[in-house]
């Protein structure tokens, strides 16, 4: 068969006052562009499973519109995007099913919203897509295809992970490439949408198959940075011991996401420096108590730590690895004090980078389905607007417009360069004082 994995890449944001801020995805600063591109770590994998018979291609699309002569010369498209893009998605489908090819749509949009998706696809996938994949494609040569494929009830198991197919990306388009250490987190955050829902629990890829997948991307690359695609890294800490020797001798730099806690592990933070991690995003919600109350459904972990974070944040960096401090704005409790609160902690802690965001209701999560019962989402089925940077439901206590308009405030003052220089010199400050006292 002739397949197509298909990867919606880019995200748009539909508030145009950001827009004329010259920002598309504020808050990541310098990582915009590279989160916006990164290659779709799940369709790689499925193609590195699929048999050799098979001819395989990778193909993302970020304006699909604008692209008229599209190839449908294909038995078979696969189809994964972000909540923000299935719009785009679902049209793209609709335009290979006419053309009498089969289209098959899976990942975290597809998993919650199954009956939606039905409508543009001839099967879609709830779960993971590695427990079923192989089963769909026996079924499409089989003129059998099933319309639903439900994985929950087979969870996969990390031990046999197949080698994502990189060899099929662009090694002059990209220069940051994922892998996956492990799916899930322990932690049930009311408004996370991510791997959490695909997964019943939380599982740990074996080391040896990880640094294969390092190797085997240092192969193709130059020096490459890595992201490890982990919704919270280092939960596993002596998995991680091991494994970070290892990175070490590969001379590479990398990124992951990580909780707050590891700044009580000065043995981990002086290996993830030695092993090449130049930056943790990491969490920390809300600078103040409001908002934090409740947003984790199985602890309060976060509220906490709350008191601590400022010093925690310190701590970390002064082993020379940045931080990217992440804060939602528009949690219930929040007031209009909120933004001068996020733009002191993170001058206080010097922050090598801040990500901002609005609270964000997506499908399949615990906040969705709040506010949805209370009457709160604004534009229900409008996933365009779930880029993050898209207010699409009616705040508590403040009104739309203080939120809005003291997001845009504090994106001018913490994204100008003045205040990101004398973050970074803070950080580099702080560095050098903990070499110097080591």
């Amino acid at each position: 068969m002739r397949i197509a994995l298909i990867a919606m890449s880019g995200i748009r944001v539909c508030d145009e006052n950001l827009l004329e801020l010259g920002l598309t995805l504020p808050g990541f600063v310098e990582r915009s562009k590279a989160i916006a591109s990164l290659p779709s770590l799940g369709l790689l994998t499925l193609a590195g499973m699929t048999p050799r018979q098979h001819d395989v291609q990778y193909i993302e699309f970020d304006d699909f519109a604008d692209t008229p002569n599209i190839d449908t010369n294909f038995d078979l498209v696969a189809i994964s995007s972000l909540t923000a893009q299935a719009l785009d998605a679902y049209a793209l489908a609709d335009r290979f099913r006419a053309a009498g090819v089969k289209v098959v749509f899976g990942g975290l949009h597809a998993t919650c919203c199954t009956e939606e998706a039905t409508k543009h696809a001839d099967a879609v996938i709830i779960g993971e897509g590695e427990p079923v994949w192989n089963e769909i494609l026996r079924d499409v040569g089989r003129d059998q295809l099933k319309p639903i494929y439900d994985a929950r009830s087979q969870p996969y198991n990390f031990n046999h992970s197949p080698m994502p197919a990189y060899h099929l990306l662009d090694i002059n388009r990209y220069n940051r490439i994922t892998i996956q250490t492990s799916r899930g987190c322990p932690y049930q955050c009311e408004f996370c949408a991510s791997s959490i829902l695909l997964t019943p629990k939380y599982k740990q890829k074996p080391i040896s198959r990880v640094l294969a997948e390092v190797d085997r991307v240092c192969s193709l690359w130059p020096r490459p940075f890595i992201e490890f695609a982990d919704d919270n890294g280092f939960v596993n800490r002596p998995y991680w011991k091991r494994l970070l020797p290892e990175l070490a001798k590969r001379n590479i730099r990398w990124f992951t996401e990580s909780d707050i806690s590891i700044a009580q592990d000065p043995e981990l933070l002086s290996l993830l420096r030695e092993a090449g991690c130049a930056e943790v995003l990491i969490g920390l919600e809300s600078p103040t108590k409001q908002g934090l109350p409740g947003l984790e459904l199985l602890s309060d972990f976060k509220q906490r730590q709350g008191p601590s974070n400022l010093d925690a944040v310190r701590t970390i960096q002064s082993f020379g690895v940045r931080v990217n401090g992440c804060f939602i704005l528009g949690l219930d409790g929040q007031t209009p004090d909120v933004f001068d609160h996020v733009y002191d902690f993170a001058m206080e802690a010097g922050l090598y980078d801040v990500q901002i965001t609005y609270a964000t209701p997506f499908p399949g999560t615990p906040y969705y389905e709040r506010l949805k019962r209370a009457g709160r989402l604004t534009h229900d089925g409008d996933w365009r607007r779930c880029t993050l940077f898209d207010l699409n439901f009616i705040p508590d206590p403040m009104t739309a417009e203080q939120l809005t308009n003291g997001f845009y405030a504090l994106t001018r003052r913490l994204y100008n360069d003045e205040c990101t220089h004398t973050r970074r010199e803070r950080f580099a400050a702080m560095f050098r004082r903990h070499r110097k006292s080591a």
